[in-house]
């Protein structure tokens, strides 16, 4: 194998979450332009089919689910779904995540913490469990959670979201130490501040954020979703065959130190 070889995901089947737009769609794109067939999930049907006709255009296979990944009923769907339709999962990218407001802790109640924990941890930690069961028995498979930077540093009225993303560090730990004998291996992806619809959103409601924001980038702008891409390329291929229970942040040098 050459050493860019390593880096090929010629006929693997890679399912991605909330892969309708931001870092979701650069990634299913990146992969299907690295050999991957693609199964994508999210609740945008109509985005999702724009996505997969993309993927098509590259020559290969594409599926949508429509999915809530919050709800265990939705999980099953996506696991069962993807297996039925490729006969195989060989890469997981738990992507789907949401924040749909700022509130202090003190503001924080049970709503927010249900609606942020149901989807960001519950729903990546369930899915994983589900489709880890048949990496077992193919022999093998990589599981990639997206976590935030958040998940280290957490940001002003932001607290439920952050707590959130410092569980899927955790349960990529959890995953990576338990699933590691069946040759699964689990990573992090930590993204700092990423041009995606959450973060732009967070910057309209908030005058200066961005600018703020700026400051604290070493490299001096926000990064883009084709950004992520080629670490998670490296995790899902088999130039990283030896890592696994680990975080790579992707942040422009904010988390330098």
């Amino acid at each position: 194998m050459s050493d860019l070889n390593q880096f090929s995901l010629e006929n693997k089947v890679t399912l991605i979450t909330g892969a309708s737009r931001g870092i979701g769609r650069a990634t299913a794109l990146a992969f299907a332009r690295a050999g991957s067939d693609i199964i994508i999930t999210s609740r945008k049907v109509a985005d999702l089919e724009k996505v997969a006709s993309e993927i098509r255009g590259v020559g290969r296979r594409a599926l949508v689910i429509n999915a809530h990944l919050g709800r265990m009923e939705d999980v099953k769907k996506v696991a069962d779904t993807a297996r039925a339709a490729f006969g195989k999962v060989d890469i997981l990218i738990n992507n789907a995540g949401t924040s749909p407001v700022f509130a202090s802790f003190l503001e924080s109640d049970e709503k927010l913490w249900d609606t942020i924990m149901s989807l960001n941890l519950k729903g990546l930690f369930f899915l994983s469990q589900a489709v880890a069961r048949f990496m077992k028995e193919q022999g093998g498979g990589c599981i990639i959670n997206v976590a935030s930077t958040d998940g280290f540093l957490p940001e002003k009225d932001n607290g439920v979201y952050a707590v959130s993303k410092a569980g899927v560090v955790m349960a990529t730990k959890v995953m990576a130490r338990e699933l590691a004998p069946y040759n699964i291996r689990v990573n992090t992806l930590a993204p700092g501040f990423v041009h995606t619809k959450l973060l732009d959103s967070g910057f309209a409601a908030r005058p200066g954020l961005e600018d703020q924001s700026l400051t604290r980038i070493p490299m001096g702008r926000i990064g883009d979703p084709e950004d992520m891409v080629g670490t998670l390329i490296y995790l899902a291929s088999g130039a990283s065959g030896y890592v696994t229970g680990h975080t790579f942040t992707v942040d422009g040098g904010m988390l330098y130190d």
